[in-house]
């Protein structure tokens, strides 16, 4: 059901890759709700993905572009107004990716040269985002920006690695450019700490379908999935939240306020036998 929450909006949405993705049910939604909107991706990703179909499908033009790149990111503000026909109303980034959790490294033996591209893919891009849309000052006054988060950049989760430091560089660089971009120019920057999701770069998450299986146990109204985020990101980007600026929202079905749930607990109850050594020590990850 369409609220025309977005109606006369252009937005741009960052990292769309199938329709596994967030930012590709975000793109749905916000075509839904009334906007019109830019995709972006990076050239090998608009290639070798769907981000073509769901262009074709929205009427949304693409533009090919690596968010680690200060002049590509000048041409995509650059483009966008210039198609969309004005200053951009709100921007979706959804990118992250740890060559040190594709490669299997463990945190305690990370390559540095994977942690800086790690970093520099997860979160700086996100600051050289915000940096180059405020020299162009290319977001509206009121604009949005949302920036996707998980819980690991505040508690330790197995198997999370070097993509829980990079997250929780991405929300202090929402707090920190959102004090100036929301002074100077009125622009809100936030982050939305999803539950874990079964996306195309979550699933390179050591034990991801576990993790999703204990977090389901805990959340009292169970995980938020991709299109619940989607909509939850609509109302961001909406005039309904204008007010809202320098957060990290939890959209997890109450999972971060959570210790421990009945179902979390008869799960673990059932045994931790397969994890212990030959003296029964349990082993832990």
């Amino acid at each position: 059901m369409s609220y025309n929450l977005l109606k006369g909006k252009r937005g741009i949405i960052f990292g769309a890759l199938n329709d596994m993705s967030i930012a590709w049910k975000v793109a749905e939604r916000a075509v839904e709700e009334g906007a019109a909107i830019t995709l972006t991706n990076t050239p090998v990703a608009v290639r070798m993905g769907e981000t073509a179909e769901l262009g074709k499908k929205l009427n949304a033009e693409i533009l090919p572009a690596d968010a680690t790149n200060v002049e590509d990111l000048e041409m995509v503000f650059s483009k966008s107004m210039e198609i969309l026909g004005g200053k951009i109303d709100f921007v979706l980034h959804s990118i992250g990716m740890s060559p040190n959790v594709r490669k299997k490294r463990t945190y305690d033996d990370l390559d540095y040269d994977l942690l800086d591209k790690t970093l520099a893919v997860s979160a700086i891009s996100f600051h050289k985002t915000l940096q180059v849309a405020k020299k162009l000052d290319a977001i509206a006054e009121g604009g949005s920006v949302v920036a996707l988060s998980y819980v690991a950049a505040q508690r330790t989760f197995f198997g999370y690695n070097d993509m829980a430091d990079a997250k929780a560089l991405l929300e202090s660089i929402a707090r920190s450019f959102g004090y100036i971009y929301g002074r100077e120019k009125g622009v809100r920057v936030n982050t939305v700490s999803q539950s874990p999701t079964m996306t195309t770069a979550g699933s390179g998450v050591k034990g991801i379908t576990d993790l999703i299986d204990f977090s389901e146990r805990m959340s009292p109204i169970g995980n938020a999935t991709a299109a619940d985020c989607a909509d939850y990101c609509i109302v961001m980007f909406s005039d309904l939240t204008r007010k809202v600026t320098m957060q990290n929202l939890y959209h997890d079905g109450g999972f971060s306020s959570m210790g421990m749930s009945l179902r979390a607990m008869k799960q673990y109850s059932s045994g931790l036998d397969e994890y212990k050594d030959e003296k029964g020590k349990v082993i832990y990850g």
